[in-house]
């Protein structure tokens, strides 16, 4: 089965060395120097997961972004300069699921890359059992369908706030810290520098279930330990 991984970057370098390390672990890439003509592909092919610098020349990361999560879930990795922290912020809320920031080893960006995928395709095989669901109060995660309703309601997440979300009902009533959170869901060493990922995350969440960090209904954060639901 082909795997389709857009990439967008304006330096043509970076996308030509991309381009070559993807379509050696045999991925088929869609690639592109400019956010308008990634704009068209997003838009008329089928793709299973994006990588986009948030500075481009016309349409920005950001744009793109927000473009490929009014209608699709598949995974999001943006390539961000190191001055450009407010941005990796910016493009988790937006629904990015990580971030690679410049300069970067080719061989850590196929790593998260493949990473992406396996956490995608986990919960959107057929072999999975349809009885797997997860149902805290008016709170139901279906693992099958990976789907997150919220009173009957469809509550659309990215994978990335899905997986935090089924880690904490998993383990509902126990504290899971930033680091193991990390660790599951992006199966790497968990650095401090790594909690605004988290806690983007979690207020994004947070934002999709209608409750705040100051008035909690289902994600509750213990203070310098982590967050749990209880």
């Amino acid at each position: 089965m082909e795997t389709r991984v857009l990439v967008v970057d304006d330096e043509q370098e970076i996308a030509d060395l991309i381009e070559l390390y993807l379509a050696g672990e045999g991925y088929i890439v869609r690639k592109f120097y400019n956010g308008r003509d990634a704009k068209k592909c997003i838009r008329s092919e089928k793709l299973d997961l994006a990588i986009l610098d948030i500075m481009l020349p016309d349409i920005d990361g950001i744009e793109l972004c927000q473009e490929i999560r009014e209608k699709y879930n598949y995974p999001i990795i943006m390539l961000t300069a190191k001055s450009e922290e407010i941005d990796k912020i910016r493009g988790l809320s937006m629904g990015a699921d990580d971030y690679v920031t410049k300069p970067f080893k080719p061989l850590e960006l196929v790593a998260r890359v493949k990473a992406q995928l396996r956490r995608f395709t986990k919960y959107n095989v057929n072999n999975v059992q349809p009885e797997m669901e997860i149902a805290v109060g008016g709170l139901i995660l279906n693992i099958k369908n990976h789907e997150c309703r919220l009173n009957e309601e469809l509550v659309n997440l990215t994978p990335t706030e899905f997986d935090i979300l089924r880690i904490l009902c998993e383990n509902r009533g126990q504290v899971i810290s930033g680091d193991r959170l990390f660790q599951e869901i992006w199966g790497e060493k968990y650095f401090s520098n790594n909690n605004n990922t988290i806690m983007v995350h979690i207020r994004h969440l947070r934002e999709k279930l209608g409750e705040t960090a100051e008035n909690p209904k289902y994600i509750k954060t213990v203070w310098g330990v982590g967050y749990k639901i209880e």
